[in-house]
């Protein structure tokens, strides 16, 4: 803990995440503020630990985010700020630089939320990315579709998990797309499908420097489960592997090339089954979902929201040292449920070390320490999860809290 009279940290967030960052925070001696949309205001929250929650409607426009966190500075000194979601970010960054609180800047926050910067950037550092373009000029979108094979996907620059995608088969599908976007076709950009396996890198960042990362290998890619339904996994990669070093590598330098100063990210790449080699997807500077974290932790014993935590309360000010870690094996399996409440418990393996208690969903952490095992139940689970529980819904165009 800094010296000093306690930090007051202001945690803002628009879904209900992030727990274990709020108990780090009071347990390192910090005053804990939450500021959430009034439909949170009873969530699961560790009310022991928040000094005080304040609300704020869904879609308060910027300027009255800063007129409401401003009006509360004036009672209450605010050292510092932080998005608990990705959706929060840009406006937690305006935040931070109009009340002059440390931590990420609009410029670096960008290059983790808007996919045309950070493809942009991390192509300028030598890092394969699919061919893209901005949707601003059309005779710039005509020349890239007559260049680049289709298909291509028409992504949001600023959303996640495949919210707002479109896969666009030949070009005279795309223009009645942008005629419905209207105005709003400048936050796009359309990028080359290529198909390969997905994979994700989670990091812990302290002074431009990664000192943790774990590599994971997806099951299905992550679009194709969000957009046409089925069973999401992930495990833990393999260590010793070229594929699991040569993520490290290419996550290590994009890192250093967006200009991460502190804190964790999770970072998606894509290994083309053409040519065989990796190409960046995104990258987001906050805590993977879909349970990662939990996986990260039975794997390693690091858990990233509490090294997070850690992180923001020193910001730079006490050296940070990543605790001992372990080198064991996870990965999650997780699907919409046909059953509001669905029974699991004839899946009794004991590499299973957490159930996942939620609303018309199946899922289980498992542990192991053998990669060979954590796939073997993967393998067999996710059939029978086509079997007994899989539901599946349309992919919204917005997030929905």
């Amino acid at each position: 803990m800094p010296d000093g009279p306690p930090l007051t940290i202001l945690c803002v967030s628009s879904y209900e995440k992030g727990q274990e960052f709020i108990r780090t925070c009071k347990n390192m001696g910090c005053c804990v503020l939450l500021l959430t949309v009034e439909k949170l205001r009873h969530a699961n929250w560790p009310f022991e630990c928040i000094e005080e929650v304040f609300t704020m409607p869904e879609d308060l426009p910027l300027q009255g985010l800063i007129y409401s966190v401003s009006y509360m500075a004036r009672s209450r000194p605010i050292d510092r700020i932080v998005a608990l979601d990705e959706f929060d970010m840009e406006n937690v960054s305006a935040l931070r630089e109009h009340l002059r609180i440390p931590g990420m800047g609009l410029t670096t926050v960008r290059y983790f939320r808007d996919k045309l910067a950070m493809r942009a950037r991390a192509r300028e550092t030598g890092i394969l990315v699919p061919e893209f373009v901005h949707v601003l000029n059309y005779d710039r979108l005509r020349e890239f579709m007559s260049r680049v094979p289709g298909p291509w996907l028409l992504k949001p620059r600023s959303q996640a998990s495949g919210i707002g995608m479109k896969k666009i088969q030949k070009p005279e599908e795309l223009w009645p797309w942008l005629d419905q976007l209207g105005d709003q076709q400048s936050f796009y950009l359309l990028e080359q499908f290529v198909p390969g396996s997905v994979y994700h890198v989670d990091s812990v960042t302290s002074e431009r420097e990664v000192v943790f990362a774990e590599a994971h290998a997806y099951g299905a890619p992550p679009l194709e489960t969000s957009h046409h339904g089925g069973v999401f996994t992930t495990r833990t990669l393999p260590r010793d592997t070229e594929e699991a070093r040569a993520l490290h590598k290419i996550n290590h330098d994009l890192v250093e090339g967006l200009g991460l100063l502190r804190g964790v990210t999770h970072a998606e790449f894509l290994k083309s089954h053409g040519d065989g080699k990796f190409y960046f997807i995104e990258i987001a500077a906050r805590v993977g979902g879909a349970y990662i974290a939990d996986v990260i932790e039975a794997a390693t014993g690091i858990n990233l929201w509490r090294e997070w935590a850690r992180l923001e309360v020193g910001a730079g000010k006490q050296p940070y040292q990543l605790p001992a870690t372990h080198s064991d094996y996870a990965g999650v399996i997780l699907s919409l449920a046909r059953q509001e409440h669905p029974d699991t418990s004839a899946y009794n393996d004991p590499e299973i070390v957490y159930r996942v208690c939620k609303f018309h969903h199946a899922g289980f952490v498992l542990k192991a320490s053998s990669n060979e095992r954590i796939q073997q139940l993967l393998d067999l689970y996710s059939r029978r999860f086509a079997e007994d529980f899989l539901a599946t819904q349309p992919v919204p165009d917005k997030p929905t809290a």
